[in-house]
């Protein structure tokens, strides 16, 4: 068995949903739901990163491991950097970031995306795509779509339709051609810990500032990203009210304890 690491980071501050991690689900803080879905995938080890003692109290109630990281971090991947530097973690383990806002992620593709890392030691970072059929999807710019090649490393990253569809999108009615595939990206990364170590002291990428994508340093820095197909859906993670009532819809129609 695949032995990885999970880290969960969690963070009180949201634009949209402050406190967000704390928030109610059927009976438990959604960070606790994020925290029991890692559990049920085959990870040794299951860690929330958190920066507010709120958050860390919480967890430390349906005792998980928490590591307590510096709130002035730039971006998520620079969280986990530092969780990985604080528990001393060997520079070829594999360390699988699940947003702290999934509490529907299937823990097959935690498992799926850190066993795709595993069996390519050519590359640093792995995640997850899925196929996209609706031409609104493809046009979208807060969907991320992402080509690649046939051994599964990643062309590219953009919030623009890639592959562009020449003749099928000049019409007046765009649509998409029946030859051309198109696949949104999921927010789901293996990471080897001396690749995220690396990260930190690259400096932002210009692609990646003008995307706003931060796997897309990793590219600019000439490191692969191998992309897979995710073996099941994934439920959209919580953003808005909306979403949150969604998901406590789910939880509500299910009878999860």
């Amino acid at each position: 068995m695949l032995n990885y690491t999970i880290v969960i980071p969690a963070r009180y501050a949201s634009s949209r949903l402050p406190g967000k991690p704390l928030m109610e689900i059927a009976g438990k803080t959604m960070i606790q739901r994020v925290y029991e879905q890692a559990r049920q995938a085959s990870a040794t080890r299951v860690i929330i990163a958190t920066d507010d003692t709120r958050i860390a109290r919480c967890c430390e109630a349906f005792h998980a491991e928490v590591v307590m990281t510096s709130a002035d971090h730039p971006s998520g991947t620079d969280r986990l950097e530092e969780v990985v530097r604080e528990l001393d973690l060997d520079d070829e383990e594999i360390v699988v970031n699940v947003q702290g806002d999934e509490p529907l992620i299937p823990p097959e593709v935690i498992d799926q995306v850190a066993q795709n890392l595993d069996e390519h030691p050519d590359v640093g970072v792995a995640t997850l795509c899925e196929r996209i059929h609706d031409i609104e999807q493809v046009m979208n710019p807060n969907i991320v779509k992402v080509v690649f090649d046939r051994f599964g490393r990643a062309s590219y990253f953009s919030r623009a339709p890639i592959p562009w569809a020449r003749e099928a999108f000049a019409t007046k009615v765009p649509h998409l051609p029946s030859r051309a595939e198109y696949y949104r990206h999921i927010g789901l990364y293996a990471y080897r810990v001396d690749l995220l170590k690396r990260f930190v002291v690259w400096p932002p990428s210009m692609t990646e500032q003008v995307e706003r994508l931060e796997q897309l340093r990793v590219m600019s820095n000439g490191e692969a990203i191998h992309v897979d197909l995710a073996l099941c859906a994934l439920p959209g993670g919580v953003d808005t009210e909306a979403d949150l009532e969604r998901v406590r819809a789910h939880f509500g129609r299910h009878a999860r304890t």
